[in-house]
């Protein structure tokens, strides 16, 4: 339950991170890679059942 919970969470602020908005347009993509990354260790997480 908190793993599925985690992992929309993450999958959120990935949405949110995409520079869509004029202010985040010199971030580059590194706020949503880095959400990518942690994205993809809770789905591991997950699949192990450390979560």
């Amino acid at each position: 339950m908190l793993g599925t919970i985690l992992l929309i969470l993450l999958i959120l602020l990935l949405i949110g991170a995409v520079p869509a908005w004029p202010y985040s347009r010199s971030w580059g993509y590194a706020p949503s890679g880095l959400l990518t990354i942690l994205v993809i260790v809770a789905i591991v997480a997950l699949l192990t059942g450390h979560i």
